[in-house]
């Protein structure tokens, strides 16, 4: 399984920005799929998930109302929609799959077996 991640950049707070990753290797609509992110110096934090339908999505607290998660199986890629980014959100972006099938979501980064190049996001002040 390979993961691509793309879309990252420069933005100013208040901005947005929309993050891709383009999955291939196996069937994609089977997985759920994640994104996550890490600042320097700290450890990797679970940012959303969503199902491998498409259906329910999760977001973490910190990031809820600004950001939304998608998915276009046709297109073998989920999304990451950024808005109102502000300067803690800047970090280094990955977008993950398990390895087993599973209809719910999974929040752990343990649950994770497959990981993207990671995308950096930096919001400026």
């Amino acid at each position: 399984v390979q993961l691509q991640a793309s879309g990252g950049g420069l933005v100013q707070a208040g901005g947005s920005l929309r993050l891709s990753c383009v999955a291939s290797g196996r069937t994609f609509s089977r997985y759920a799929m994640g994104w996550f992110r890490q600042a320097p110096g700290k450890e990797r934090e679970f940012v959303a998930a969503v199902t491998w339908a498409g259906d329910s999505t999760y977001s973490a607290e910190s990031v809820k109302g600004r950001f939304t998660i998608s998915r276009d199986n046709a297109k073998n890629t989920v999304y990451l929609q950024m808005n109102s980014l502000k300067p803690e959100d800047t970090a280094v972006y990955y977008c993950a799959a398990p390895s087993a099938m599973f209809s719910g979501i999974y929040y752990g980064a343990s649950d994770y077996d497959y990981w993207g190049q990671g995308t950096q996001v930096t919001v400026s002040s």
